[in-house]
């Protein structure tokens, strides 16, 4: 389901409300989401060990019914990778939140990746394959520009196909990792031995995706320092280029920011 925060209202937060309430809040079951709704679910979260953001997304949702993914984040493993960037955790929460997927992981239990066909093209001619005879023959693998997409377990399917034609490491390097999104092409900066590592570590859980996102981080010193100083404006430019303006990213990001700490 669609994560739920502050500002959402209807049927689906009145059942989220009346959900806190049987594990001992005292809500007015008003489908509002307000402060006190917000912080409901922030007590909910620390007292199960995840992310305290106060919002209620799939591992919330999760644990209100009684449930745990051994494989998902938690806040002690956003506390250590804080101490471990020298970095103030409502700093890396907000970048994270802001990085992220709901869950680095699909129903099935598989890690979620999306293919960027463009990113196969180039990473094919980089290993010496003919990319534009796997182009014409698969387009909605490989080809110079973005798209091919399809639904997030369907994208699977897609990289078992490009893997055939151009091997697991171009399959690998091709796409977008996890619950960060992390690119496979960066794996040799961030200090894998190699691209099938890199899949192994991003397919074990969501702490190791979250090493991932701090490798990248500490490969990047003038991204980590925006961070530290907090210039949203800065992060933006640095991590999306010109189209920071149209993605609000420097906004999301105070955003969140804020959030984190008022619900530390």
């Amino acid at each position: 389901m669609q994560a739920l925060g502050k500002g959402a209202h209807g049927q689906e937060v009145r059942e989220l409300q009346i959900r806190l309430n049987s594990q001992g809040s005292r809500l007015e079951v008003d489908g509002w989401y307000g402060t006190a709704t917000e912080q409901a679910v922030a007590r909910l979260q620390r007292r199960a060990g995840l992310v305290v953001n106060g919002v209620a997304g799939d591992a919330t949702q999760a644990a209100l019914r009684g449930q745990r993914d051994p494989r998902g984040l938690r806040e002690a493993d956003l506390l250590d990778a804080a101490d471990r960037l020298r970095l103030p955790p409502p700093s890396l929460k907000a970048f994270c939140e802001t990085e992220a997927e709901d869950t680095g992981f699909l129903p099935d239990g598989s890690a979620r990746i999306l293919l960027e066909r463009h990113i196969a093209y180039r990473q094919a001619l980089k290993a010496g394959l003919d990319a534009n005879r796997i182009a014409d023959r698969h387009p909605e693998l490989c080809k110079p520009i973005r798209g091919g997409y399809q639904s997030p377990s369907a994208e699977w399917e897609r990289f078992r196909r490009l893997a055939a034609v151009a091997g697991e490491t171009v399959a690998v390097e091709s796409c977008l990792w996890g619950l960060y999104r992390l690119p496979g092409f960066l794996w040799q900066e961030l200090g894998y031995a190699d691209a099938r590592s890199f899949r192994t570590e991003m397919e074990r859980d969501e702490a190791r995706q979250l090493d991932g996102l701090v490798r990248l981080l500490s490969a990047r010193p003038a991204l980590l320092q925006t961070l530290r100083e907090r210039r949203w404006r800065a992060t933006a430019r640095i991590r999306q280029g010109p189209a920071w303006l149209d993605s609000l990213y420097d906004a999301r990001l105070a955003a969140a920011h804020d959030r984190a700490r008022r619900l530390a």
